[in-house]
């Protein structure tokens, strides 16, 4: 990889570091309002439903799991397999216990991806 490449690579990442960080200074999840946190990655979507307070995960779900990679094929990090993460993890947090969630969208632009899970989770019943 150039230099180039390498310092640019180096400031995208810094700047979502930072954008991150301004979200969870704002946002925590309780017990009342667990927080939906969601993670991607080139390949794969994964999302968690946490008590901060406790510092315990309640419900989580990811395109990485068996059963939905079986359903996906080879399109485990699509907007198609973030949908059916984000009803997953909203099916999962209601057996939990958990209606209303406040949405941690981890510093990525609420866009593709991550609208889709957020979109998906809120058709299943979550509240936020």
């Amino acid at each position: 990889m150039s230099e180039y490449l390498q310092k640019r690579s180096r400031l995208k990442a810094a700047r979502h570091k930072r954008a991150h960080n301004r979200i969870r200074q704002r946002v925590s999840g309780t017990p009342e309002r667990p927080r939906l946190a969601v993670h991607k990655s080139l390949r794969f979507v994964y999302a968690q439903v946490i008590d901060d307070t406790k510092g315990i995960t309640l419900a989580q779900a990811n395109s990485s799991e068996a059963d939905l990679r079986q359903q996906l094929g080879a399109s485990a990090g699509s907007r198609a397999a973030a949908k059916l993460v984000g009803e997953l993890v909203a099916e999962r947090a209601k057996a939990a216990g958990v209606g209303k969630v406040v949405f941690d969208r981890g510093g990525y632009i609420y866009h593709g991806r991550v609208k889709e899970l957020a979109e998906a989770a809120r058709a299943k019943g979550l509240e936020f």
